[in-house]
């Protein structure tokens, strides 16, 4: 729908909830302030001071020996996977991971690598289900190389790996000789979720990336978090594939603002989501499971309303209500820092006018 479409509908951007993602956040007062008193150097030298603090506090809050400025997580994945392997291995990932299903595969196309499929239970690995996708050691066969997981797992409604989970599947990793990273755009989300800090959840993970730019409200950039080593080859990598950034300070001090302030209020956009699916749950025709949401996305079931997923969306739209479909009758909803209750109230009461009325909303 083009804004003169939108217009028309009275779904202006005043009324609009936007539940599509937590990437269409709007950098807060503070942060347009930071950015524009930022002080900046030429970053490719290594000379931005702004960026060399955010740098040092994200490995400092992970834990890690040191971090990188990265212009997206998809950049940070590939940088990580393009570290950790060479041209011809397998990376083992679930099959509804983001590395996996949202990366052009870039895995294939740039670092050479071939994606492993490993399906987990609410795309969440045990070491058990991806022990059985792992290689045998014959020179004929491609080697398995690293494991990927995702927490939180964005198309499994934001589900999340207990910690105990990832250092057993690191343990054994180790000791098969694999590395694993973490794509972690959202482990603050899932931090927040288990009570855990980030440092002691990715503690034996052998690199993490994570977003400034989603639930944590900054306008641009992730982080990857690794030893010394390996940031130093991410560097290379990241230079490589066009992500060398000059005066890149101006953004880093909002992600300085969002790393430090965010994650002490990312419970709230989970208990919104909670309220949003306790409410979906109530509906004829749409199915979610409330106790599966567990931080900022959920997403439930249509097909027994007869309708696709696509089709919903379009009937939202109209009502100023924006969602994702996730596939035929899968539809998305991720709450974030600018949806307020008032936006979730707002939210049913679209919800609650559409369903009652399907057909003239559709029309």
């Amino acid at each position: 729908m083009d804004p003169d479409q939108l217009k028309a509908t009275g779904a202006t951007d005043k009324n609009v909830v936007d539940l599509r993602s937590d990437t269409v956040t709007k950098p807060t007062t503070e942060m347009r302030q930071a950015m524009a008193a930022a002080e900046v150097g030429d970053d490719v030298y290594g000379e931005d001071p702004t960026v060399n603090r955010l740098e040092a506090r994200a490995a400092e809050i992970f834990g890690k020996e040191a971090a990188l400025f990265v212009p997206t997580g998809c950049m940070g994945n590939l940088i990580a996977i393009k570290v950790h392997t060479h041209h011809g291995d397998e990376v083992i990932c679930d099959e509804r991971s983001h590395v996996n299903l949202y990366e052009l595969a870039s895995m294939s196309a740039i670092a050479g690598c071939m994606p492993r499929i490993a399906r987990g239970d609410d795309g969440i690995l045990t070491w058990q289900q991806i022990e059985a996708v792992i290689r045998p050691r014959i020179y004929y066969d491609s080697q398995t190389a690293l494991i990927c997981l995702e927490n939180t797992h964005n198309m499994a409604g934001g589900m999340l790996y207990p910690t105990a989970q990832v250092d057993d599947i690191c343990d054994h990793a180790h000791d098969a000789g694999l590395k694993v990273h973490l794509d972690g755009a959202r482990i603050f989300n899932a931090a927040a979720a288990l009570g855990d800090s980030v440092a002691n959840m990715t503690k034996k993970v052998d690199s993490v990336m994570f977003c400034l730019s989603k639930g944590l409200g900054a306008p641009v950039g992730s982080m990857i978090v690794g030893t010394q080593p390996f940031i130093e080859k991410a560097r290379i990598y990241r230079k490589m594939f066009g992500g060398g950034m000059r005066q890149a300070g101006v953004i880093a001090a909002a992600g300085l603002i969002a790393l430090e302030k965010s994650p002490a209020r990312l419970h709230e956009d989970h208990k919104r989501a909670t309220r949003l699916a306790e409410a979906i749950a109530r509906i004829t025709g749409f199915s979610i499971d409330p106790a599966k949401v567990r931080t900022n996305i959920l997403i439930f079931d249509c097909s027994r309303t007869g309708k696709t997923a696509v089709e919903w969306c379009d009937i939202f739209y109209k009502h100023g209500l924006w969602a994702q479909d996730t596939a035929l009758h899968s539809v998305r909803f991720v709450t974030h820092c600018d949806v307020d209750d008032a936006g979730i109230d707002r939210a049913l009461a679209v919800l609650q006018q559409v369903v009652a009325q399907p057909q003239k909303a559709s029309a």
